[in-house]
Formats: C-alpha cells, sequence, structure tokens
C-alpha cells in the first residue's frame, strides 16, 4: 500500500494500484488456498489439506486475473507512464491538494482495502470446511466461466471499437464475437454500441461485478449455518461484503466516466442512457416497452444505432 502511494508522489501518476490490480486478488486467495499446506499452519488445517471448494474458487480466480492482465496489457496500462484517463481530469476539476487527498485515501487506501477484502471469502473457506463439492459449487463455477467468458467477449468489443474509432479501418484478427461490422456512424458516435454494449453500457463491469457476487456465494452456499431459526445466522453471509463493496465502487466510478463521456457526446449518450440499462441486461428490454409506451423509442434509436446528430 505505502509503495503505491509514494510511486504516485514520485511519478505524478496516480494509477499504480491499477498496475497490482490483475494479481493481488489472487495472491491473497493463493494464501488462504494453500495455507495448510504450510508447516507453520495448525494441526487441523494440515490434516485436511488444501479445500476442494478453495482450489475451485482460485482456478476461477487464475483465469480472471489472465484475462484481466492480457486486457491490461494490450491498453498499455502496465507501462509506468500510463495513467488512467479519469484521474487525468479529476485533477483538472479539483485543487492539487484535494487531490492529493482523494489520491492517499481512495486510491491508495480504499482501493487496496478492497482488493484485500476480495481474497476473504476463500478465508471463509479455510476456517469453516463444509465437506466435499457440491451441486451448489459447480452451478457456481459454471457461472464463473460462463461469466468470464463474457466479460473477456465484451473487453474484446471493446477493443475492436477503439481500433476501428482510431484507424477508421475494421480489422479481421478480432477475438471471436468481436468481429462487428463498425460504421463511420458508429465512429462519429463515440461509443461502442453494437454486440454486447447493445444490451448493457458497461456489459465488462456488469460481468466483473457478476463474478465476485459468484465467488462470494461459494462460502455462503456451501455453509450449514443458513436456518434461519440459527441465532448466528448473519455470520456466513458476511462473505457477500467484498462484492457488495466492489459493486458500490464500481457503481461510482462508473457515474463519473459517464458524465465524462455525457460531455463529450451529450445528445448520443443521453438517448443511451435511456434507452439500455448500466448494467443488468434484462432491464434493457424493459426500458424499450417503456419508451415504445412513451411513444419516444424510434427516437431514441434512430440517436444510437443509426446517424448520429451533428453537435454545435
Amino acid at each position: 500500500m505505502a509503495w503505491t502511494w509514494i510511486a504516485s508522489l514520485a511519478t505524478g501518476n496516480v494509477s499504480q494500484v491499477d498496475r497490482v490490480w490483475t494479481f493481488l486478488p489472487l495472491i491473497y486467495t493463493s494464501w488462504f488456498t494453500f495455507y495448510p499446506t504450510l508447516d507453520s499452519a495448525p494441526f487441523l488445517y494440515r490434516v485436511h489439506g488444501v479445500s476442494s471448494r478453495a482450489a475451485m474458487m482460485f482456478l476461477l480466480q487464475s483465469l480472471w486475473m489472465f484475462r484481466l492482465s492480457y486486457n491490461t496489457w494490450r491498453r498499455g496500462l502496465f507501462s509506468l507512464s500510463e495513467e488512467d484517463y479519469r484521474w487525468a481530469i479529476l485533477r483538472r476539476k479539483v485543487p492539487a491538494w484535494l487531490f492529493q487527498i482523494i489520491n492517499l485515501s481512495f486510491i491508495v487506501i480504499i482501493q487496496n482495502i478492497i482488493l484485500f477484502m476480495l481474497g476473504l471469502p476463500t478465508y471463509r473457506v479455510l476456517v469453516e470446511e463444509n465437506g466435499p463439492l457440491s451441486t451448489p459449487d459447480y452451478i457456481l463455477f459454471s457461472l464463473g466461466i460462463v461469466t468470464l467468458a463474457l466479460e473477456f467477449t465484451a473487453d474484446n468489443q471493446q477493443w475492436s471499437f477503439h481500433d476501428f474509432k482510431s484507424s477508421g479501418e475494421l480489422s479481421g484478427t478480432q477475438w471471436p464475437g468481436a468481429n462487428i461490422q463498425w460504421t463511420e456512424h458508429d465512429r462519429k458516435r463515440g461509443f461502442a454500441n453494437r454486440g454486447l454494449w447493445a444490451w448493457s453500457r458497461h456489459p465488462n463491469f456488469a460481468c466483473e461485478q457478476t463474478f465476485w457476487i459468484i465467488q462470494s456465494l461459494f462460502p455462503v452456499l456451501a455453509s450449514n449455518k443458513l436456518d434461519p431459526l440459527s441465532p448466528d445466522v448473519v455470520t456466513p453471509l458476511w462473505a457477500l461484503v467484498p462484492s457488495l463493496t466492489l459493486c458500490m465502487l464500481f457503481w461510482a466510478s462508473t457515474r463519473f466516466s459517464e458524465s465524462i463521456s455525457l460531455s463529450k457526446y451529450p445528445i448520443e449518450y443521453s438517448a443511451y442512457q435511456a434507452r439500455v440499462a448500466m448494467f443488468v441486461p434484462f432491464v434493457t428490454p424493459a426500458l424499450k416497452l417503456y419508451h415504445s409506451w412513451r411513444g419516444d423509442n424510434e427516437r431514441l434509436e434512430r440517436l444510437i444505432w443509426e446517424e448520429p446528430a451533428k453537435q454545435d
């Protein structure tokens, strides 16, 4: 935690936490997963060995790490000179002293705490082993794989759009699911709006939150203390706190990101916000019905998916 703050002061770049975001949750999870293999571990932990449930969670997080690391690498964010564009905008909006308070309190301390918290569901599995893997575990594992596949696709579709936006040419080397025929109208509009992005304004963020909720549910559904009559019924539910905290972070950061997009594309992006859900794709059809009832759905869809409006 300290080095990320010192590095941000020394370089003037506050995206230091972003460079370790892809690794830290897995590092914390690996500690709790493989703790029983240490000679210093308590005897009972060593007797039971590595939990199959914890190992399953570790495997999912490993796949998550490879996906995020790949996306971070191709965007150039591992470079020490790269900084999240939002911090540069925020730096211009607030006094220098306030920005440094935000840097220390939120960017450095709070985000590092959240990254540590993401390993705590595995700690819950470590201290309360509830027998062999069961149906809920396999269902959660399958949902985790599907979620990561969708998130990878959303990342690739966004990359495909920005590649087209910067070059003006369609690339034939995109990943499966990302070979979208972007048009010049899409390019002028300025933001991805097709594929998964037609169902959610931030499908990658929606999948990210879903993934960590799935991780939190492993110890919750494995617990034998969910009997409503049990006096400690709340105990296993604390495993949900890390993922819910992350959801709060994503909601706040997404609101800020969208305020930037809205300032750049006020007409089209406001239509996009009205017609497409922020995260949950199942809300988007309901929004279509609502705006059809209001009589403005055709206008919104024309702004989002057809020729963009002319800016003053």
